[in-house]
């Protein structure tokens, strides 16, 4: 049996499998999408990016520039070249963009050939197959490879890491979270502060030269007046509330943004306390990182538990509760087992569970939420939340352990020197 069992081993950490393993996954992702690609059509988000792409090309509207936009400018650049194949093909072209990442990715992952950089990239294909639509259909699904390389060439290639993780947060804010944990605990962070302001510069300089400077910085206050997002962590109470009656807690669809909340009972006041709340985890999880460091936790273990932490953070205490923010969470996982192997396997264990779960809920049986307030729904919501409190404790738990066991023993993360670990 265990003969067998080495000879299965052997077979896939052949580069040949997991790259027929990669296009299994991503040939299913295309035959999915086939009706929309040959129709003319766009799955969720995408019809958005494509209206905002050819309104800028066609008739000098550009989202960022000309207006206020929920998303940081840099989401332009993709949004544009998925207009290469015209707009019948929109899709298509969105999709070859994907694709095109998520190899980079895989490629990064498995390029030392390591059984934990195997485990690594089948897990993010596993992972990126199991959020299915959100994970092709978002943004979010192309900065998640691009802060999967950005922290993997940390180490060997300081700049270019650098500049990955500063244009992955011009594209969508979420990295910022990992680049905060990189300034705590990474010994070159002046290279990441210095590649950063380059990047912003450039940005910068796009917007201005388009006479939008004033526009430059608006998705920093898009989400502002939203109300708790029915998928949120923290909104879970106001919809059982909603379900079970007994108050005037209910859901509310906001047309405008294409989004259902929860209203009344305590909605409200709970959403106002949202941003503080984050404000001050994220500050208490940098405190324990910097607390951890001084102890001599080892550089890069605490660099990505602690961009673990921050990124679930962010979701946990957040308003907004889309599907997509899972792959953020996928992003750093997926490079905390290329470090750490097996020492990993409780978080990648939970993404496997949280990945269905959210699928499940959006886009499968969302209507059935929102409309029906379905309890089977409901409950399966409910564990997926439950199960990312477990994640940000996890990540919590990590840190101060770091922090006591110190710099003694082996723990410098696989691939990465303790006296050039990111």
């Amino acid at each position: 049996m265990s003969q067998k069992l080495a000879a299965l081993q052997e077979r896939f950490m052949r580069r040949k499998s997991l790259w027929s393993c990669f296009a299994l996954v991503h040939l299913g992702f295309f035959l999915a999408l086939s009706g929309l690609v040959f129709s003319g059509g766009v799955l969720s988000d995408i019809r958005f990016y494509r209206q905002w792409a050819f309104d800028g090309l066609n008739d000098g509207i550009w989202q960022g520039i000309s207006m206020d936009w929920v998303y940081p400018i840099g989401a332009l650049a993709p949004m544009l070249l998925a207009t290469i194949l015209g707009p019948a093909l929109y899709q298509l072209a969105w999709f070859l963009i994907f694709t095109a990442l998520n190899a980079a990715a895989v490629a990064v992952l498995v390029k030392p050939g390591t059984p934990s950089r195997y485990a690594a990239a089948y897990w993010w294909l596993a992972v990126t197959a199991l959020l299915g639509p959100v994970a092709v259909g978002r943004v979010d699904g192309l900065t998640a490879p691009l802060v999967i390389i950005g922290l993997l060439l940390l180490a060997a290639r300081p700049v270019v890491a650098s500049a990955l993780l500063a244009l992955a947060t011009w594209m969508k804010v979420w990295p910022a979270a990992v680049i905060l944990a990189v300034l705590v605990a990474w010994p070159r962070r002046l290279t990441l502060v210095l590649t950063g302001a380059a990047v912003s510069a450039v940005m910068a300089g796009i917007v201005a030269a388009g006479g939008g400077i004033h526009h430059l910085l608006s998705f920093v206050g898009a989400q502002g007046a939203r109300g708790m997002q029915m998928e949120a962590p923290f909104t879970t109470p106001g919809l059982w509330q909603a379900i079970l009656g007994g108050s005037n807690a209910y859901i509310f669809e906001d047309k405008l943004i294409n989004t259902r909340e929860v209203r009344g009972a305590m909605g409200e006041p709970v959403a106002a306390l949202m941003m503080p709340l984050l404000a001050a985890a994220a500050l208490a999880v940098v405190l324990l990182l910097i607390w951890a460091l001084r102890r001599g936790a080892n550089a890069g273990e605490l660099l990505i538990s602690g961009s673990l932490a921050l990124v679930a953070a962010f979701i946990v205490f957040n308003k907004v509760g889309s599907p997509q923010f899972m792959l953020w969470l996928g992003a750093v996982v997926a490079v905390g087992l290329a470090w750490e192997g097996r020492s990993w396997r409780v978080p990648a264990l939970l993404m496997l569970a949280i990945a269905p779960l959210t699928t499940l809920v959006y886009p499968m049986f969302y209507a059935a939420l929102y409309n029906d307030l379905n309890v089977a729904v409901a409950l399966a919501l409910t564990v997926r939340n439950v199960l990312l409190l477990v994640l940000f404790g996890w990540s919590l738990v990590r840190i101060v352990r770091l922090a006591r066991t110190g710099g003694s023993g082996s723990l410098s993360a696989p691939g990465v020197r303790p006296e050039t670990a990111p």
